[in-house]
């Protein structure tokens, strides 16, 4: 990419024209409205379409910002001389908006068999990356077209409401970092044909044509199909459907909180729980398990044998792995430690 600062801005400024502050998606907009405190912004950048036009439109639309940037991007190696190619026009991108640029670089020992080790790399160079800056906020490309590959792609395993309302326009996450995605609210093709018009470049990926990857292949043989048949327009249909899971997940988690506090610390009273939903009943056993068993991995089948038992009140001596057991007795659920260590 050979464009002058001047020019580069100027075509920037051109996409915010075409894509006004009040395109983004209006649940980041009220966030920040409520955040006034200034803090380092970190912004994902792998080259592609979504990520130029996320870091361009928030360059564009907080210029008050603009100095608390941090780019991150991180080559994972895969596609040899086009993944360095890649790498070297987002530094360039950068340069010419005068924002700070860090990248990273996947270790040979480091392999990827799937797109869950490539996305696992990723994170955990851009937490810590984040962690060194003093940074909690970052800025991820998403948009209308990953909520529909997403809702799909999770339909496949059986996903509850949680894991349907993904990916969130505003996602806080345990350890205290938030993650934004405001072009939730916009679909690819228009965030394509504004970046043509406003004649800024981006970087297309080779492998994303391949149908290696699920998610690869929901794109290219199931959303076409899925689209055509609904007859209108099904991804701004996904897109609500995320947004109202979200809402009922939202709001069967509340109910869950509200019942937790009402139990006895490190127990369930079960006494309490009859007559409960069970979609509420479930979120309630799984913050008990996090909580007060460590959280053991228990399998699908596992837990809903555990959910049959507290919703029936049955007594139980239910195996947690080698730190315990969940134990149901005289209508109570709590953790027993195990005897053998």
């Amino acid at each position: 990419m050979k464009l002058q600062p001047a020019t580069l801005q100027n075509r920037v400024a051109k996409l915010g024209e075409l894509l006004p502050r009040e395109r983004l998606h209006p649940a980041v907009l009220a966030w920040l409205a409520r955040r006034r405190q200034p803090e380092p912004w970190v912004v994902a950048l792998s080259g592609g379409a979504d990520s130029i036009a996320l870091l361009s439109l928030v360059w564009m639309h907080f210029p008050e910002c603009r100095e608390r940037l941090l780019v991150v991007h991180f080559n994972h190696r895969l596609r040899g001389r086009a993944a360095d190619a890649d790498e070297k026009f987002c530094r360039e991108f950068c340069r010419g908006l005068k924002v700070r640029f860090v990248s990273g670089r996947r270790r040979a020992s480091s392999e990827v068999k799937s797109e869950a080790d490539a996305r696992r790399l990723r994170f955990e160079f851009i937490t810590a990356t984040m962690q060194r800056a003093g940074a909690r906020l970052l800025w991820l490309g998403h948009q209308q077209n990953d909520v529909a590959e997403t809702l799909l792609m999770r339909l496949a395993r059986g996903s509850g409401t949680g894991g349907l309302s993904a990916p969130r326009p505003v996602q806080a996450m345990t350890d205290g970092r938030v993650h934004l995605r405001p072009l939730l609210s916009i679909q690819s093709g228009e965030l394509e044909a504004a970046l043509w018009q406003a004649r800024l470049p981006w970087r297309e990926d080779a492998s994303n044509e391949t149908r290696d990857f699920f998610r690869n292949r929901i794109r290219l043989d199931v959303l076409p199909v899925w689209a055509e048949a609904a007859r209108r327009d099904a991804i701004a249909g996904a897109a609500l459907s995320r947004e109202l899971l979200a809402e009922d997940d939202a709001a069967l988690d509340e109910y869950a909180e509200r019942l937790a506090k009402a139990m006895p610390r490190a127990k369930v009273d079960l006494t309490k729980t009859a007559g409960v939903p069970r979609a509420v009943l479930r979120r309630l056993l799984h913050r008990w398990l996090l909580k007060f068993a460590g959280a053991p991995a228990l399998s699908r089948q596992a837990f809903e044998l555990l959910l049959k038992a507290v919703e029936q009140g049955t007594p139980t001596r239910q195996s947690l792995g080698v730190e315990g057991f969940a134990r149901i007795r005289r209508g109570v659920l709590y953790f027993e430690l195990s005897t053998k260590k």
